[in-house]
């Protein structure tokens, strides 16, 4: 990536070095274009006076050839007729939609995944020299660069760990679109489409793990149920009026409810006492 960069930054370098001599005969085509401009100035006027806007820059061409290292604008700059041409080029931060893209994991699970690109055009020469369609070109990339960044994770990495992806898949962007003039700002994973079956199996698989917890939290609650009721026997025995009172106290709790039948328990002492009797 780096030799492509130096390679376009050579390339452009070259060709502006080019534009300082256009020979003989391409001085002489300007000349004889700017005598006529001059006699015809009130009509050539409105051909020569150009205006770009503040977030735009043109790249102007004389005889096919880049006339400066820098774009022209913003504002009004002055072009010759017949011999120069001009490109506008946007400078401001376009947002464009990564196709959904059908990937194969490191784990071989197919996905769907679609994202977002951010970028802006940082050297409009370049991106007009070195390139056909700078817009285009970085649509194309961004897709295959999708494929073969989730194409080294697992699932468990694209579903978790969605912002190193869009960091990584950030920089890779941006390494091999800077010979173009193109800076990408940003790079964001949008949405992740398992197949149904495996949202299925995913969705039975939590289920399982959230049965199993609470399988395991009713027993330790019934542990921990099964120690203060044992403690608390313990201290009813000591007491046998405080087994009566305990009595007495769930009849109250039942009554508070209107319920129609009421099982009235007696004690065993009781019981006895009338069969001793007989």
């Amino acid at each position: 990536m780096q030799m492509d960069s130096e390679r376009g930054n050579q390339i452009k370098q070259d060709r502006i070095d080019d534009n300082r001599g256009l020979g003989c005969c391409g001085w002489i085509i300007v000349i004889i274009s700017a005598i006529f401009a001059i006699f015809l100035f009130p009509v050539s006027i409105f051909i020569s006076i150009k205006i770009v806007k503040e977030y735009e820059r043109a790249v102007i061409f004389r005889l096919g050839r880049i006339t400066a290292r820098k774009a022209k604008g913003p504002g009004i700059f002055f072009i010759i007729p017949c011999t120069d041409s001009f490109i506008k080029v946007d400078l401001r931060t376009v947002s464009f939609d990564i196709p959904p893209q059908e990937i194969l994991t490191k784990d071989s699970v197919t996905v769907s995944v679609d994202g977002v690109v951010y970028f802006r055009v940082s050297d409009p020469i370049a991106s007009v020299a070195n390139v056909s369609n700078a817009d285009y070109s970085t649509r194309l990339l961004a897709q295959t660069t999708l494929r073969n960044v989730l194409g080294t994770k697992n699932l468990s990495e694209v579903l978790s760990d969605r912002e190193s992806i869009s960091h990584s898949m950030q920089a890779t962007l941006d390494e091999a679109t800077d010979s173009w003039g193109i800076k990408v700002e940003r790079v964001e994973i949008k949405d992740v489409k398992l197949p149904h079956q495996l949202q299925r199996a995913m969705a039975a698989e939590a289920e399982a793990t959230r049965e199993a917890r609470a399988k395991v939290i009713a027993a330790e609650g019934e542990m921990n149920a099964s120690r203060a009721l044992k403690e608390a026997s313990l201290v009813i025995s000591e007491s046998p009026s405080g087994l009566q009172l305990r009595y007495l106290q769930t009849l109250s709790t039942i009554a508070a409810e209107k319920n129609s039948t009421i099982i009235f328990p007696l004690p065993m002492d009781i019981i006895s006492h009338f069969m001793h009797k007989k």
